[in-house]
Order: structure tokens, then sequence, then C-alpha cells
């Protein structure tokens, strides 16, 4: 019996060996390629440890854009998409993170020096899967997007990850995932206990320079330059 595959990925090497991985999730119709220009930008010490992993999303049928085969987590069944959400498709993506870790895992690095970060759909997923992982994580980073499949969050999430440091930021004048949306999965994470770093910028459906230099921040606190 073969085992499921792990998905494609870019993956960024650090220059000293690897002692913490950050896996990040792109959005809709993008690809793994979309957000390593934006490593160099962190502000990270010029010898951190930190693998960078982007993972290419499956191609699926997209519902809401007629149907069109683009990369993508889950299907959008309607543009209300934070409602109306491909819980199966959302699941599935969430075992291939699931996968990514425990990859991470075999390579020496252990969960508690993993952050799940995505953008997005990718956040989406990232989100879901953090929440629900049995072993600690080290972080979790939320850019501009929202929570779907939310229907059984209580019951799931993992006590591990009950004070998983989270990074959320959204922009103000987001007209795709919007502003109120992403404030209210802060609402809901702040409603179950979690604490969120939250930041907001006047921005669209994108990340700007601001943005970065805070998560570059925020990284640095959360996995620091050496393990402990």
């Amino acid at each position: 019996m073969t085992s499921p595959l792990l998905l494609e990925s870019v993956v960024l090497e650090p220059t000293r060996p690897a002692d913490a991985a950050v896996i990040w999730l792109h959005g809709l119709g993008a690809s793994g390629f979309d957000f390593p220009p934006i490593v160099p930008e962190l502000g990270l010490p010029r010898d951190h440890g930190i693998r960078f992993v982007f993972p290419h999303a499956p191609k699926i049928p997209v519902t809401v854009n007629g149907g069109m085969v683009m990369p993508a987590w889950y299907d959008i069944l309607a543009m209300d998409f934070d409602r109306k959400v491909d819980e199966p498709g959302v699941r599935g993506s969430a075992e291939h993170l699931a996968r990514l870790i425990g990859r991470e895992q075999e390579r020496g690095i252990p969960p508690e020096r993993v952050v799940l970060a995505g953008f997005s759909q990718g956040g989406a997923i990232a989100l879901h899967q953090a929440l629900r992982h049995p072993d600690k994580l080290a972080g979790l980073v939320l850019l501009s997007t929202y929570i779907a499949a939310d229907c059984d969050l209580e019951n799931e999430r993992a006590p591990a990850n009950s004070e998983i440091p989270i990074f959320q930021a959204h922009g103000t004048q987001d007209p795709m995932v919007t502003h109120p949306m992403g404030m209210a999965a802060r609402e809901r994470l702040g409603a179950l206990g979690y604490q969120v770093q939250w930041h907001e910028y006047p921005m669209e459906h994108q990340v700007v320079t601001e943005e970065i230099t805070a998560l570059g921040a925020w990284l640095r606190d959360v996995l620091g330059n050496t393990p402990e």
C-alpha cells in the first residue's frame, strides 16, 4: 500500500542546518512561488535557522469561477464563502498540511518549532489545521483570511494548541476577504480564548511592507535565532 503523496513545494533552506520551519500556504489561483520573495524582507538574522516551505495547492475546478480548474485548497461554492463551505475540501487540504508537518518532524524539526502561515484561502487551511493539530506548534500566521468550516471547531480543537501565538493581519480596504470577515475571525478566536496579535493596514487583498516588517518581528519572537 502506497503512502499519500506530499504536495510539491518551493523550499528555502537557511544557511545553517534548519532548527525551525515555516509552512506557508498561498491563496486561490496562486502557487508556492508567490511568497518566497518576501522572506528576505522579513528582517531575520542572516544566520537564522528557519526552513521556509511553500507548498503548491492541487488544481481543482472552482465553482464561482465557472468550474475553471486552478490551484485551490478547496472549492469556493458561492460568494458568501465564509458561510457556504466545501468542508471535505478544507479537511483534505488540512490533511496535506499535517503530512508536511510530519515531514519536517522526520527531518529533525519538532512540531513546537513549526509555524503554520497562510494568505486568504491558504490562511483558512493553516488556521483549520493549527487549532486541531494534536502536537504543540510554534505559532500561526493569518494573512487576509477568515475561518472556514467552523462547525466543529469547539469540539475538535486540540488542547496542545490552546495557547498558540497567533499573528493576524488584514486590509481595511480588502474587497475580496472583507475587513469585517477578518474581524469576525479575530473575535471568534478571542471568544474561544486564543490570544491574537492583530494588525490592520489601509490595503486591499495584498501584503504591504509594514505588515512584512511586523511579521518578521513576530517570527523572531516566537522562533528566536536558536532553539531553547
